[in-house]
């Protein structure tokens, strides 16, 4: 429970401050996108300060998953966001779920908890060591860096979902370095983590993620960003998990079959719930 409740939380939050975000983040000039003024500009609208809120009290109840339990647990629980994010949309534009709407909270569901129980996430592993563990950040925020270059030749649509793509990359190592600092901060005073870089890492990633994400926002509806966010985010992190933290999956053949077929259906469940009409209402003037 001390993962699941604050793990749910953070999905919840997370949701609803995506939504609030883009909502005023799609109002803004094109001319700003991957330019740091767009979050100086848009910190003059009370609803982008709310969905900011909200993420950061997701953010924080993430952090107290992530100190709780395993990357490999935590990441799953937080793509329910997607969830929450759709229950908020609906509610704003009327829009009835249907078929393709249920299917994807269906899909969703089965494929989170499908993963976590035939994964069981556990600690038992080590820290990568010093190269083991540079080579894996540098070839995450490399994949980052060449799909935010790839996307500058891209149609509107296309560049929010490579951009939140390459963010949700950023998040997922985020969440992993998260992970370290609240083991090296385990029994003793927060002051250690200032001896330590991965908390610094920690604070740069979430800077950079965040002006990608409103950069995708602002392009183009929801829809073509929000899957792609929350679907790259549970696979990083999962792979930074096992890579760097040292989490464990059960790896015996049906247990791995189990897990592959999960993390598909969260994809898929995803993908139906990011391109529902409700999380894709038509695009505000912009100015």
């Amino acid at each position: 429970m001390t993962v699941l409740l604050p793990g749910i939380g953070a999905a919840c939050c997370l949701g609803v401050g995506f939504v609030l975000q883009q909502r005023q983040a799609q109002r803004a000039s094109l001319s700003d996108v991957l330019f740091f003024r767009l979050l100086l500009g848009l910190m003059r609208y009370p609803e982008w300060l709310a969905g900011i809120a909200a993420m950061i009290v997701g953010m924080v109840l993430s952090t107290i998953a992530l100190a709780n339990g395993e990357v490999s647990l935590v990441e799953p629980l937080t793509a329910t966001n997607l969830l929450f994010a759709m229950a908020l949309s609906r509610w704003l534009t009327g829009r009835p779920l249907g078929w393709n709407g249920w299917g994807g909270v269906l899909l969703l569901a089965l494929g989170v908890t499908g993963f976590i129980v035939a994964g069981q996430p556990s600690e038992g592993g080590h820290l990568a060591g010093p190269l083991h563990r540079w080579i894996l950040i540098g070839v995450v925020v490399a994949l980052a860096g060449l799909l935010v270059a790839f996307a500058r030749h891209l149609r509107p649509t296309l560049v929010a979902t490579v951009l939140a793509c390459a963010a949700g990359l950023l998040y997922g190592l985020q969440d992993s370095l998260t992970r370290i600092s609240s083991q090296l901060a385990s029994g003793h005073s927060i002051a250690v983590l200032f001896a330590h870089w991965q908390p610094y890492v920690v604070v740069c990633l979430g800077l950079i993620g965040l002006g990608l994400v409103q950069s995708a926002f602002e392009t183009a509806p929801l829809r073509s960003s929000l899957p792609a966010l929350t679907a790259a985010q549970p696979l990083a992190g999962i792979v930074c998990g096992i890579g760097i933290v040292g989490d464990r999956l059960r790896a015996t053949p049906g247990a791995l079959a189990v897990e592959a077929v999960g993390l598909v259906a969260i994809v898929i469940g995803i993908v139906l719930i990011g391109r529902h009409p409700c999380v894709a209402p038509k695009a505000a003037h912009r100015r």
